[in-house]
Formats: C-alpha cells, structure tokens, sequence
C-alpha cells in the first residue's frame, strides 16, 4: 500500500508530506496506481522547485518508494494550488481503487 502523510500547520498551510509504499494493485511495472500516485507526488514537488519561490527539502529511497518533502519557510499561494492539486488527485485515487492501494492521512503540526 501506499502512504502518504500530508502535514500542514495549523492556519492550514502545508508543512510537508511523506510518500511510501507501493500499491501492490499489480506486478511491478504493471501497477496503475502506483504509478498515478508517483506521477502526481513527484510532479508536484518538480513543479514547486521549477514555477514557485517555496523552498522545498527531499528526501527519497528507491527502497520502499520513500518521498519526503518539507518546507521549512513554508508555502506561498502557488504551491499551496500545486499541492491542493496533488492532494485532490491522490484522493481521488484513493476514492476509486479503496484504502487496501492507497492511504492518505493528515497530520496538523
């Protein structure tokens, strides 16, 4: 299963997230959700580096599909957007494939 652990402060401004897992919906190479939740996650923190001011910290291992990012100045209103976007279409995934593929929590820091 995948999980994802989205932490935002208390005015609601996003802290951070931390990705891991694989789906396990299929053999690897083959896993649809897997790769949408991948695709989604690492798009987003590519766009927060390339098209906003937000700092962002990463962290990854290939070993268990580890993603952890942090931004430790906090998020300006682009980022939030990207990651609003990132959070709806892991949601959605979540919604269609069941929490057995996909499991996305929140934590308030």
């Amino acid at each position: 299963m995948v999980k994802v652990r989205i932490i935002r402060s208390g005015n609601g401004s996003y802290r951070g997230f931390e990705s891991e897992g694989h789906a396990g919906f299929d053999a690897y190479g083959k896993d649809i959700v897997c790769a949408a939740a991948s695709v989604l996650i690492i798009n987003t923190v590519n766009s927060i580096d390339m098209l906003t001011p937000t700092m962002v910290s990463v962290t990854t291992k290939e070993d268990g599909g580890y993603l952890t990012a942090v931004f430790p100045e906090g998020t300006e209103e682009k980022a939030q957007v990207l990651l609003d976007s990132m959070v709806l279409g892991l949601r959605q995934i979540e919604n269609q494939y069941g929490k057995k593929y996909l499991s996305i929590e929140y934590k308030e820091e």
